[in-house]
């Protein structure tokens, strides 16, 4: 640490009070020993925040010099006294200590050298006392008052930090809830379009043909509709249990027998819209995977909870990846093409796993869980159970 202009400018004005109060008081000017022993007592002060031990050593010897050799009376002690603020300011209290014991006890010690006892005066070692201790004092509360700014500058930093990474974690879960919309709406729209347009590809009459084709129409209008509500809202707001009976009528023309029963029950926002996105999901499954012609949905409340039930007809649980997810916290893994019945999965068996995981993670967002599995008398069963309340 270089010195500084205040460093300066403190040892100059030192040294001017150390001029000025003898020559104004009428006690005459010390001799050049005085001088020197008065620029010895201040010259410290420039380096006392690199070497404050060396700067309170330096000062304190030349005050208890100056003091005992009978020159004209002068503040010089402030150079000590600063010099000892800043040892009790930057350094330990072991060593303010010891610096303060050796100044206390070295001007009586010099006086009984120099004087005999009779030079020895308490009101003297009072006086001092009183100054080092004020010195040390002064130092204790900088050093408190410098831990506590530390300690703030660290609170800070580690608060931004945190902000900084829950920022991060809520941009992931974001992306992660956008990609599941996109999944949803892209999966479900497109997979209307794939089974009219084969619909199409196969009939032979013209009419029937042309019914497919406005109903791939619809589907792509629909689709591209909710990719704009996903890419410029992304809240998920029309995505809602009060949508079932048009999600339903967009399945039936695709040639999915779907039966709806109970009452869409009222639900947080973000409950109601994992609600309609799994039972979207698993309609997309019946139609992609398990080659299924009938589809029943069933919704009802269960005490604090509302559970969604969806089974189809077909061949069973579709083929994913190496594990599910059910909701439940274990990983089982998916059935085979073949689920023991002896019959085969449908056309589209392969699944990318994101579906059957998605519909996990979305009840699990809200406090909810699904449970996947044959249904009852074969074919595929999504039982989703979600709270009624926002979780806390």
């Amino acid at each position: 640490m270089p010195i500084t202009r205040r460093d300066v400018l403190l040892v100059a004005a030192l040294l001017a009070v150390d001029v000025l109060v003898p020559a104004l008081g009428g006690d005459g000017w010390p001799g050049p020993a005085g001088w020197a022993l008065l620029v010895a007592g201040a010259a410290p002060l420039a380096v006392r925040d690199r070497f404050p031990a060396a700067a309170l050593a330096v000062s304190g010897a030349a005050a208890v010099a100056y003091y005992t050799s009978g020159f004209p009376d002068t503040p010089m002690a402030l150079g000590f006294v600063i010099a000892l603020y800043t040892v009790a300011r930057d350094r330990s209290r072991i060593m303010t200590a010891a610096g303060a014991l050796a100044l206390l006890a070295a001007f009586p010690a010099v006086s009984l050298i120099r004087e005999g006892p009779a030079g020895v005066r308490v009101d003297e070692i009072a006086g001092v006392g009183a100054i080092l201790l004020a010195a040390v004092a002064a130092g204790e509360v900088a050093r408190t008052r410098r831990v506590r700014v530390r300690l703030a500058e660290e609170r800070a930093a580690e608060a931004e930090a945190g902000r900084v990474a829950e920022g991060a974690r809520r941009a992931a879960e974001e992306r992660l809830r956008i990609a599941r919309e996109l999944h949803d709406v892209l999966a479900h729209q497109i997979s209307l379009i794939s089974v009219q347009a084969g619909a199409a590809l196969h009939r032979r009459d013209a009419e029937q043909a042309f019914s497919a084709l406005t109903a791939i129409r619809a589907a792509s209008k629909d689709a591209l509709r909710e990719m704009r509500e996903v890419l410029g809202v992304l809240r998920g707001a029309d995505a809602s249990l009060a949508r079932l009976p048009e999600l339903v009528a967009q399945t039936r023309s695709a040639g999915l027998a779907v039966e709806l029963t109970g009452e869409p029950p009222a639900l947080p926002p973000a409950a109601d819209a994992a609600a309609y996105r799994i039972v979207q999901e698993a309609l997309t499954n019946a139609m992609r995977h398990s080659g299924a012609r009938r589809v029943r949905i069933d919704v009802r409340e269960n005490g604090d909870d509302v559970v969604i039930t969806i089974v189809d007809d077909g061949s069973g649980r579709p083929r994913g990846p190496a594990s599910v997810d059910d909701g439940s916290g274990r990983r089982r893994r998916p059935a085979s093409a073949d689920d023991g019945s002896g019959r085969p999965a449908g056309p589209e068996t392969v699944d990318d796993g994101n579906g059957l995981r998605g519909m996990a993670e979305r009840a699990a967002a809200v406090g909810g869980s699904v449970t996947t599995g044959s249904g009852p008398d074969g074919g595929f069963r999504v039982e989703a159970r979600l709270p009624r309340t926002a979780p806390a």
